[in-house]
């Protein structure tokens, strides 16, 4: 995968992809309302506190939905045909993201856990696969 456009590392999101490249799945948690939030920001959507922490997660969740992408962009066609989909976490907040995996198995509500993909040595990125029940 090289040459992939690579993601935006800002003062909000830093800290999310350290921990990725870390193989740790940070998000941020409100200390007002105690929710969840994904994607990082300054402000919890929840309440409007600035009083915001990082916390560890399970990296553990469900397939809300997802696709199979047959036509990509250039930077992943040597890919094709491959999933993306939506993850429910289990600390409440949604991502977008690849699922790995056996594709005849993958299907809406199967639990999926976080693993690491390491494009190159400056991006690691969250992928997903099912996990064993």
């Amino acid at each position: 995968m090289a040459g992939i456009p690579k993601p935006l590392i800002d003062t909000d999101s830093r800290t999310f992809w350290e921990g990725v490249q870390n193989h740790k799945l940070m998000l941020q948690n409100c200390d007002d309302c105690h929710e969840y939030i994904f994607y990082p920001r300054m402000i919890c959507p929840h309440c409007f506190s600035d009083n915001l922490t990082w916390k560890e997660t399970s990296g553990k969740g469900k397939i809300q939905s997802y696709t199979v992408v047959h036509k990509a962009p250039p930077e992943f066609r040597d890919e094709v045909p491959y999933v993306i989909g939506i993850i429910d976490l289990e600390e409440g907040v949604r991502m977008l993201s690849r699922i790995i995996g056996d594709r005849d198995k993958i299907s809406i509500e199967k639990p999926v856990s976080v693993v690491y993909k390491k494009i190159d040595d400056e991006l690691t990125l969250p992928y997903f696969k099912l996990s064993e029940v």
